[in-house]
């Protein structure tokens, strides 16, 4: 178990590294999990013990939520003073991300009847 750790916190690792002296506006995790996507696919496969690894961190992800949970609940007087901005940020991304995904699908749909042999 120890070594499938190591390899996803060096994968973490490097991508925060990267990210800081490249100072790319990425999240050094993203970037680590894209390094850890590419060293797979060269790879040709998850080895099983990363595979075993990675279920039960799954299996348990709930878990990690709950220090997120207490500081929400322990900075709720600011949440309260700012619910306006925090709700129209939440309500404007939101209908954003569902404008942009229907412009791409229907951008792809006329794409595909342009090529059907695409």
């Amino acid at each position: 178990m120890l070594g499938p750790i190591t390899i996803l916190l060096a994968c973490q690792l490097a991508g925060e590294l990267t990210v800081r002296v490249l100072a790319l506006p990425v999240p050094g995790p993203v970037l680590g999990m894209l390094l850890l996507f590419a060293g797979l696919l060269a790879r040709g496969g998850v080895p099983r013990p990363v595979a075993d690894v990675t279920g039960g961190l799954l299996r348990n992800l709930s878990l990690l939520f709950v220090p997120a949970g207490v500081g929400v609940m322990a900075h709720l007087g600011r949440l309260s003073d700012e619910a306006l901005p925090i709700a129209a940020a939440v309500v404007g991304s939101t209908v954003l991300t569902i404008a942009v995904t229907a412009w791409v699908m229907a951008a792809l749909l006329k794409r595909g009847r342009k090529d059907p042999e695409a």
